[in-house]
């Protein structure tokens, strides 16, 4: 039970944190970039970008298979570099957590960057500070709050997340079986305790990451 109870977890912190860290990093520069720019298309990118999180989650897990199945150019040149295909492994679930967080982190990211004073950024480039310093140390250090928000967010999303990983990663224990398939596995063969102490972990976690949404705000 120890054993079952566990690795789902750890598994399903470990995706959740890794699928962060890279919602971060592309949240970062992509809404940096929206936030910045102006050019044709731009509400195009933007709703694509936010598509992941109004789609139902099988439709994810299907369009992830499309573009990383075998049979997908993507696919068959990621399986001849790797020599095998990354549908069903760990890499998919990391794959699918990010897709799902990824829009929560970008919303949140934008919100922050937009509020950020231009005319403090303006000021700092007056007095010969390059694009590159008025990013780092005013436009980060006064989005800082929704930097943190975001991280709450896309880590909640991609802890919970379930269609699109049970499709796309599959049901593999300690390498794809996250928390909420595991919830699921342990109710279809009838073992409440062990899907109660799962359900029971979710909603600790889950009420963790809001409680701390709402004391930064």
């Amino acid at each position: 039970m120890s054993e079952q109870f566990w690795i789902p977890v750890k598994l399903s912190l470990e995706i959740s944190t890794v699928a962060v860290i890279f919602s971060l990093l592309f949240g970062i520069l992509i809404a940096y970039w929206m936030t910045k720019s102006t050019f044709r298309g731009k509400t195009i990118i933007e709703t694509v970008l936010l598509l992941p999180l109004v789609l139902p989650p099988t439709v994810v897990g299907f369009l992830l298979i499309m573009i990383f199945g075998a049979q997908s150019p993507v696919g068959k040149w990621i399986e001849k570099i790797l020599q095998h295909s990354i549908m069903f492994t760990w890499w998919a679930a990391l794959i699918a957590a990010i897709v799902v967080s990824f829009p929560l982190m970008y919303q949140s990211l934008k919100t922050g960057f937009q509020a950020v004073d231009s005319d403090i950024e303006a000021a700092a480039r007056i007095d010969g500070a390059s694009n590159w310093m008025v990013f780092l140390f005013i436009t980060l250090p006064l989005s800082i709050k929704s930097i943190i928000s975001g991280m709450i967010l896309a880590f909640a999303r991609a802890l919970g997340e379930f269609g699109a990983t049970f499709m796309f990663a599959g049901n593999i224990p300690g390498k794809t079986q996250t928390i909420p398939i595991a919830v699921y596995i342990a109710l279809d063969s009838g073992n409440m305790e062990l899907a109660w102490l799962f359900v029971t972990m979710m909603v600790l976690i889950s009420f963790i990451m809001l409680l701390m949404t709402n004391i930064i705000k």
